[in-house]
């Protein structure tokens, strides 16, 4: 445990990030479950402590570097397809004013996350099963959230139709996309746009203690999406809007 912390503290440190005892054990706590649960069923394919440390937990952190407020602010905020909790339960744990609903499409993974959220003793986050599509066209989570964010796996395009419909006219998504993606962001400009969003500059950064890039795409979301997006479950994969 004490290289853990120590990888911890030394990557929070170059973040602006002062976590508390509990909150450092809650971490280790959550790799813990992370790898056990990961023996019988496929969370993830980084397992060894230090890339958990930095590639999953810091990682998902470094979105304070282009938007500061979840640092202090209580707002709503929705991680679509959120995997194994990347990066919805690490900001949590240190951020934990933030009222934080994960989402993702496989039931077995909301199992893992409930688990996590029962163990670590976390309070005001829900993990719920199902595919962005639909939960995007319900009025309870549609143009709801102050700020969604998104580690999915997705073109830019794509994953814009899966996440703008639940941010409020006012709010924030933030896709953490990995390298260089100046090209993706032009492609999906025309996109964002008819779903209501305005896309900033893009930002890349270097993970903590690493070589490894992570490129954000600041959108702001400025009107509210138009009723006929998202389109019906596998057409914004298949047929991304230009």
């Amino acid at each position: 445990m004490e290289e853990f912390i120590r990888l911890l503290d030394a990557g929070c440190e170059e973040l602006g990030i002062v976590l508390t005892e509990k909150q450092k054990e809650q971490f280790f706590k959550y790799f813990q479950l992370l790898t056990e649960w990961n023996q019988v069923m496929n969370l993830t394919a980084i397992t060894e402590m230090p890339e958990v440390v930095t590639k999953h937990f810091l990682d998902s952190l470094l979105v304070v570097k282009v938007f500061d407020g979840i640092r202090t602010e209580a707002y709503s905020c929705i991680d679509v397809g959120t995997g194994a909790g990347f990066p919805g339960i690490p900001l949590k744990i240190a951020f934990p004013q933030l009222q934080i609903m994960l989402l993702d499409s496989l039931n077995k993974r909301v199992g893992f996350l409930n688990t996590v959220i029962q163990e670590l003793g976390l309070t005001g986050i829900t993990a719920v099963h199902g595919r962005a599509e639909d939960f995007g066209r319900n009025k309870e989570y549609r143009e709801q959230f102050d700020l969604c964010v998104s580690r999915a796996v997705a073109n830019l395009s794509t994953l814009s139709e899966y996440c703008l419909p639940f941010v409020k006219a006012g709010g924030e998504f933030l896709p953490y996309k990995s390298g260089k993606v100046e090209e993706e962001a032009r492609e999906a400009e025309s996109a964002v746009k008819k779903l209501g969003g305005s896309m900033r500059e893009t930002k890349t950064l270097v993970l903590p203690g690493t070589d490894v890039d992570r490129t954000f795409v600041p959108i702001d979301k400025i009107n509210v999406t138009p009723k006929k997006y998202p389109r019906k479950a596998g057409m914004p994969g298949k047929e991304p809007l230009k």
